[in-house]
């Protein structure tokens, strides 16, 4: 069985899976079946790839951050009131 990446286009949620035959998984997060196989970086790796994934993953990491300052922000707010 090989272990694929993929991308849901729904949510933009990245998962690895692996898949049997032709069967395509769910996105675990919003069960979406509209799902991009990308290339897996084992099997490519250049300082165009490495700087890329640092860059989704700074991009990633920094939406995540603002969500979470949003979610205290709210909470504060609705603690105060």
């Amino acid at each position: 069985m090989p272990l694929y990446e993929f991308e849901c286009r729904t949510c933009g949620h990245r998962f690895e899976a692996l898949v049997r035959d032709q069967d395509l998984p769910s996105c675990p997060a919003c069960d979406g079946h509209s799902l991009e196989r990308l290339l897996s970086m084992f099997a490519v790796s250049s300082e165009h790839t490495r700087r890329s994934n640092l860059e989704a993953a700074r991009r990633r990491n920094a939406k995540s951050e603002r969500d979470k300052q949003i979610a205290e922000h709210e909470q504060a707010h609705h603690h105060h009131d």
